[in-house]
């Protein structure tokens, strides 16, 4: 089967990694980005829609249809936010992505492998102090409620940039030649953008039982 993927994200450093790996992999056959703002680039699997506002959809939801995979890459930092705008911008805009996804594509739904981007860390009881890891936490459980083929959830900790790529923050391009050093001390929470994006295709082609991949299983996916 091959990969026909929506992306969300792609203006970001995650999402536009996972683009990167989605656009150069012989499996992944077409490619749908959701961005605020054009990416700007022009390919043979790509097609782009500009939709300022993700909480709502209605005018792009009949573009939703026959997709068998979304990566969701889109989200925000909580530095410097408060618990109801940190909801809001996380839980609320992923969830409503999401459920109009299965809306969208009815029965068909069940055939679609939802990956998204969550953090090492993320709190599953979605009771501890980590106000972030908590809204992560119920994020990545309301999803997996969702009928969906699977829902997955990749909790990435530090991740190393794929050179050349036009939106890397700032902190990772300073951080990107210490990495041989981080991987050798912090190896449970360091992991390459190439390998996350490799895991997301080869979760989506192959449905692993494991649905929450921290580091170690992100790379051992990113392999398989």
């Amino acid at each position: 089967m091959k990969i026909k993927a929506i992306i969300t994200g792609a203006t970001g450093m995650v999402g536009e990694g996972v683009l990167h790996e989605c656009l150069n992999h012989p499996e992944v056959e077409s490619v749908l980005i959701i961005n605020r703002k054009s990416y700007g680039l022009k390919h043979a699997k790509l097609k782009e829609i500009i939709q300022k506002d993700f909480f709502d959809l209605t005018s792009i939801e009949n573009e939703l249809a026959g997709y068998n995979s979304c990566f969701f890459c889109a989200g925000v930092t909580s530095v410097g936010k408060k618990e109801d705008e940190y909801r809001r911008l996380t839980y609320d805009m992923t969830l409503n992505f999401a459920e109009l996804l299965v809306k969208v594509n009815g029965d068909k739904s069940k055939e679609i492998n939802f990956c998204y981007v969550s953090g090492t860390g993320t709190d599953s009881t979605e009771k501890g102090k980590s106000m972030w890891a908590r809204v992560k936490g119920k994020t990545e459980n309301d999803l997996m409620k969702l009928p969906f083929k699977n829902a997955y959830s990749f909790r990435p900790g530090y991740i190393q940039p794929i050179k050349g790529l036009q939106n890397t923050y700032t902190v990772y391009k300073f951080m990107a030649p210490f990495y041989p050093v981080l991987k050798t001390i912090f190896p449970k929470y360091t992991v390459t953008l190439k390998e996350l994006g490799q895991a997301m295709i080869n979760v989506a082609l192959y449905s692993p039982e494991k649905k929450v991949l921290e580091c170690v299983d992100i790379k051992e996916a990113a392999v398989t």
